[in-house]
């Protein structure tokens, strides 16, 4: 049994243990709209944090003018950051940067000395289920999608000595690395082909280069399956333009069980996505489960992998994600499943339309899609023989991103797993080191 220190974030920073623990500016001090611009500091939100991840590059720049009225909120490399507002409970440590970044009130800085924490356990312990429940439990006590400040440092830590905490962060970032390799290699896939949808549907490249009198830039066999020149309407000779619906077998929205009906919910073993979860590109799996019952009760029904997902209500209303296993979802979902060659045309064509979708959508309480206007979305149709071209050359790109995706979804709950069994001693480092070789 590992000799564990039980206690919260407020005794934590009592002791020096942590040196800062603030959020953004707030007050006079929180930036207005005409306080960013193109030029300035990065002003890191929620949503600058995504899978372990900070992206600086996009997040909105401050003016330097703004910047310099803050007293507090300037990360330093090993600062950990979590979003605590609207979207909670992500996790990031700030790595070495070569300009300044300051947060804004979505984010909690901690700061820790070097001395008495690791700051990458310290994430680690964020990101694990006992305190992802944590959270989960203060933002149930109230109205408002958020923990604040006061109540983060009521929340229960557990730490062990310092070089166990190393240890744990040294063997457990490898899965955060191999899963960092893993989106590297599918943003580097899903660029590809997103590279050759574009010059093909979109651009009408090799029609254009003909017309032009270019020379070929592709193989012989597909450069002779595209027309010579374009029509009237700038498209090529002989391709459609055409509602969605007719490259589908079925468009179809899900449905609910019962809520009052815990034979419907408890127990469940069936994935069911709502639109929140449409989120990421690929759906390998859901966070909800209805039973058998639930689902012959209901209006859900089966999506099949390679079906495209778009969400019809709420803030994630118009994004898109192509499903990687099979699963059900419900009313705000709207799932397309497509003829034969048209699997990964449908998903590019649509994720590439997000904004077009989300402009589409009404209301002014949330934003609501419906089935309908999905299904008539006109798109230009080519030739079968040079969609099934597209769905040859996409079957092993897509077929890699979907087993990256499983692998990663398999090294985080892994890793999840790993962390509390190492916390109490239940599993030694060194046991662990060997599950990270098989399964990283």
């Amino acid at each position: 049994m590992l000799n564990v220190l039980q206690c919260s974030i407020g005794s934590l920073i009592e002791d020096g243990s942590i040196l800062v623990h603030k959020d953004g500016n707030h007050g006079s001090n929180y930036p207005r709209v005409d306080d960013f611009g193109i030029k300035g500091l990065p002003f890191l939100t929620a949503k600058s944090l995504s899978d372990w991840r900070i992206d600086f590059q996009c997040a909105p720049r401050l003016s330097e003018e703004k910047a310099s009225t803050f007293k507090f909120g300037f990360v330093q490399p090993g600062d950990v950051l979590l979003s605590h507002n609207a979207t909670v409970g992500r996790v990031a440590v700030v790595p070495e940067i070569d300009e300044k970044a300051v947060i804004g009130t979505s984010l909690t800085q901690f700061r820790v000395n070097l001395e008495k924490i690791d700051p990458w356990f310290l994430a680690l312990y964020f990101s694990g289920n006992d305190f992802q429940n944590q959270l989960s439990f203060v933002m149930s006590q109230t109205t408002r999608n958020q923990v604040p400040i006061t109540e983060q440092r009521r929340l229960p830590v557990q730490l062990p000595s310092l070089s166990v905490q190393r240890a744990i962060s040294e063997t457990l970032r490898r899965f955060i690395e191999k899963i960092a390799l893993n989106r590297q290699i599918n943003e580097t896939l899903e660029a590809m082909a997103r590279a050759i949808f574009k010059d093909w549907f979109v651009d009408f490249g090799p029609t254009r280069a003909k017309m032009e009198g270019r020379a070929p830039y592709l193989a012989p066999d597909i450069w002779s399956l595209f027309p010579d020149r374009l029509d009237d309407e700038g498209k090529p000779e002989g391709w459609l333009t055409a509602p969605i619906k007719s490259t589908c077998i079925t468009i179809a929205n899900g449905g609910t069980p019962k809520r009052d009906v815990s034979e419907y919910w408890e127990g469940g073993g069936i994935p069911w996505l709502t639109s929140g979860e449409v989120r990421k590109p690929y759906l390998i799996e859901t966070h909800n489960f209805i039973t058998e019952a639930g689902f012959a009760n209901s209006s859900a029904k089966w999506v099949k992998p390679d079906a495209t997902v778009v969400a019809l209500y709420g803030a994630t209303a118009g994004q898109v994600a192509f499903v990687g296993t099979p699963l059900t979802t419900n009313q705000a979902v709207c799932a397309l499943t497509p003829n034969q060659y048209f699997r990964y045309f449908n998903f590019l064509f649509l994720s590439s339309s997000t904004q077009t979708l989300a402009g589409m959508a009404t209301g002014s309480a949330q934003q609501n899609l419906s089935k309908g206007l999905v299904e008539e979305m006109d798109v230009t149709l080519p030739s079968t023989i040079v969609a099934r071209t597209l769905d040859q050359l996409m079957e092993p790109l897509f077929a890699l991103i979907i087993e990256n995706e499983k692998e990663s979804v398999t090294l985080t709950s892994t890793r999840d797993l790993l962390l509390p069994r190492l916390m109490s001693g239940e599993i030694r480092i060194k046991d662990a080191e060997k599950i990270v070789e098989v399964a990283a």
